[in-house]
């Protein structure tokens, strides 16, 4: 064999095991809530967040410090 048609066909195998990966079934309406976990959430404890994030306010001295660059000093 060549090694154009080798190259080919080892392109082909390729594509073909990348398309096989390809989920062809969408999650139903009705398992999502099976799939969405509350662990898996951005922030699991929204209230352990929020005194989490209060405390951290108070000890860096501004407000927004997570979001805003810069000291709560005044000193960017």
């Amino acid at each position: 064999m060549s090694p154009r048609v080798l190259l080919l066909s080892a392109a082909a195998l390729l594509l073909a095991l990348l398309l096989c990966g390809c989920a062809t079934t969408s999650v139903k309406p009705w398992d999502r809530d099976l799939l969405a976990q509350p662990k898996m959430r951005l922030v699991p404890h929204p209230m352990e967040h929020a005194i989490d994030e209060h405390i951290y306010f108070s000890k860096e001295g501004s407000t927004g410090g997570a979001d805003v660059g810069g000291s709560g000093c005044g000193c960017n």
